[in-house]
């Protein structure tokens, strides 16, 4: 059974999150961020799923109830969305990710699942957790850590592995400043995916004692995975070793969008014409709710009034009416209007874009109307006032923010 800790706010992306969990962020023109994990999950085989909801819920319940309910008892699969739901105390909150698990365990044992596979709902990746269930079988560890590897210097914005050859974690560093390299790998470190099996029967033991330690965070980074460390029987999973490549010679694809930055980097390489994350694998999809919507739609041919798209993702419902995109994304149901002109945009749901807009290098919640004429990308000390724009010079456009233009 896996479990996807699904909570979490996501501060870091702002506005963005101001109503939504950040598992709930739209991504890659079509889906949400907690798809990847629960795609994973389905593709690998694995057909109990329960995930765990807290912060601003309701969006990202929405979506599962419409994306995902396809699962069948019949055929021994079950799909459970386990909110904070004062189950265990009267405590309304899962005051950590083991905390999380823990008040859910009589929902766990009733599926009497023999291993139990706990994941992280807000990361962009594509992996087989079969083979990492199989290292974990084989090795007779207490719990394998899905690591995946990032230059040596980077790897202080993580939780860091340090492991012998056999790749035993020796400890667990969290964001050190100097962390410790790979066996053989000077320039390279293992970080923390979130990722984690456990056998069941042995989770729960630990989890129980957990419950009742006052001192605990009740966190699998911060207090169960360190323990296990200690105690000598963790194991690092490489996610090389179990990722699925865009191609025989592709890097890994994971990212953390955890920042404005980092998700607008995310979204618009997909843009490439050969990008790091191939959404159009039929043998590993990306499941999510599918809308039922009119094609996408081209429309004018004229001199500076031409419907046109060039390096760029449009979904279904959208209008592009006498405008031109370029590297940009647009989300289901977005109109674009004459003599606009669009580029490295991530352009979310039911946008509504006026005529004689240009936008460069932004990010539009679902939702905003944008006025006729708004120019954003060309004038950093007026987009700064006005809008949320980041080191990088991206600009976060919600619509609270457009309302204020007015005022």
């Amino acid at each position: 059974m896996a479990i996807v800790l699904a909570g979490g706010r996501g501060s870091r992306l702002m506005e963005l999150t101001d109503f939504r969990a950040k598992p709930a962020v739209y991504f890659g023109g079509k889906t949400r961020i907690v798809d990847f994990a629960l795609s994973n999950a389905l593709n690998s085989g694995i057909p109990r799923i329960g995930v765990a909801t807290q912060y601003k819920a309701h969006s990202l319940i929405r979506h599962l109830q419409h994306g995902w309910s396809f699962f069948r008892p019949e055929r021994n699969e079950s799909f459970d969305i386990l909110p904070a739901s004062q189950r265990v105390s009267e405590e309304n909150w899962y005051l950590g990710t083991a905390d999380a698990v823990f008040q859910n365990l009589d929902i766990i044992e009733s599926y009497a699942p023999k291993y139990l596979l706990i994941l992280a709902g807000d990361h962009v990746y594509k992996q087989d957790y079969g083979v990492m269930l199989e290292e974990h079988c084989e090795s007779g560890a207490s719990v394998t850590v899905g690591c995946v590897e990032v230059p040596r210097m980077e790897a202080s914005a993580f939780g860091v592995m340090h492991v012998d050859e056999n790749d035993r974690i020796m400890e667990f560093l969290e964001k050190p400043k100097n962390p410790p390299a790979m066996p053989g790998h000077p320039n390279l470190a293992l970080a923390s995916m979130g990722i984690y099996v456990f056998e069941t029967k042995f989770l729960f033991e630990v989890l129980r004692e957990d419950a009742e330690d006052p001192n605990s965070s009740h966190d699998f980074g911060k207090d169960i995975i360190p323990k296990m460390v200690k105690d000598g029987n963790a194991r690092a999973h490489h996610f090389s070793r179990s990722a699925l490549r865009s191609g025989p010679e592709a890097e890994p694809y994971w990212r953390d969008v955890g920042t404005l930055d980092a998700y607008f980097a995310a979204n618009i390489d997909l843009t490439n014409t050969v990008p790091d994350l191939d959404l159009y694998d039929r043998e590993w999809p990306i499941w999510t709710y599918a809308e039922m919507t009119a094609p996408a739609k081209f429309v004018h041919d004229e001199d500076g009034r031409r419907g046109e798209a060039i390096s760029s993702l449009v979904s279904g419902d959208c209008i592009v009416s006498g405008a031109a995109l370029r590297h940009s994304l647009l989300f289901t149901g977005v109109r674009v209007n004459s003599f606009s002109t669009i580029e490295n945009a991530v352009i979310m749901p039911r946008v509504n874009i006026a005529r004689s807009v240009r936008l460069k290098n932004v990010i539009i919640d679902r939702g905003v109307h944008i006025p006729d004429g708004l120019v954003v990308g060309e004038d950093p000390v007026e987009d700064a006032r006005r809008f949320r724009r980041t080191e990088n010079g991206v600009c976060l456009i919600t619509a609270k923010m457009i309302a204020a233009l007015d005022k």
